[in-house]
């Protein structure tokens, strides 16, 4: 007689990654590290289902499983993409109002920065869009205070050591003024765009990353946020696959 399925039991990796604790990879190393417990009992197995009906302690905290939540944002200027920030400024938080579930920044954007951002709590989505493995492709509009010149963006090109690792972009191209650039990057280290202009006298005036991975800020205003749709949820969890 075969197994009846039951689905209303998950993987106990998967339910702890739905309490925006941390990606699956991640919570396979506490559940093997006996940092988990189900109902009071320590769990080392991988592969554990639990039901919602199930206490689950992760590190002696009692988690539960959120409804996973994926919201763009168009970061205006002078905003700081911290949860909370002790020196009173204005974060990114602020902007987003009427939403109950707990939600953290995929990557940052310095203050002066503006342009698409993703909010959610899915962890796992969060883990592969910011590992280096992933080389997440990322499109910044730069504006600089001065022209640059046709000999530096090829030294650019080339590479510039930084820090003292040799940093390439992607791609950059000239837009419409000779101080305006279209940079593509897939490394995501602090700061990285403006360092590179940096390292050769460059001074960015206005840094707007327009596209992150498959999602873009099209249509969306500056200072305004909307919920990603399921299809697009969908497409970009194919397109970390």
């Amino acid at each position: 007689m075969k197994k009846k399925f039951n689905s209303d039991l998950t993987r106990l990796n998967k339910y702890i990654s739905q309490s925006g604790l941390c990606s699956r990879r991640s919570a396979d190393k506490l559940i093997i590290n006996g940092k988990v417990k189900i109902n009071d009992k320590i769990c080392q197995e991988l592969g554990t289902k639990v039901s919602k009906d199930d206490n689950v302690i992760v590190n002696n905290k009692l988690i539960k499983p959120e409804k996973n939540i994926y919201i763009l944002l168009n970061k205006p200027k002078d905003y700081i993409t911290t949860n909370k920030d002790t020196h009173n400024r204005k974060i990114v938080f602020d902007l987003i109002k009427g939403v109950n579930e707990r939600l953290f920044s995929v990557g940052r954007l310095d203050r002066k920065t503006t342009g698409l951002l993703l909010l959610t709590n899915d962890g796992n989505i969060a883990k592969k869009l910011t590992h280096p493995s992933y080389r997440i492709k990322k499109i910044y509009s730069v504006t600089l205070e001065k022209n640059i010149s046709e000999i530096e963006l090829n030294q650019i090109r080339k590479g510039i050591i930084i820090d003292g690792e040799l940093i390439k972009v992607d791609r950059i191209n000239r837009l419409v003024k000779n101080n305006e650039l279209g940079v593509e990057i897939h490394i995501g280290k602090n700061r990285i765009v403006r360092k590179i202009f940096e390292s050769i006298n460059h001074k960015v005036s206005k840094l707007d990353r327009v596209l992150f991975g498959p999602l873009t800020k099209k249509d969306l205003p500056r200072g305004k946020w909307r919920k990603l749709k399921e299809q697009e949820v969908r497409n970009l969890k194919i397109f970390l696959k």
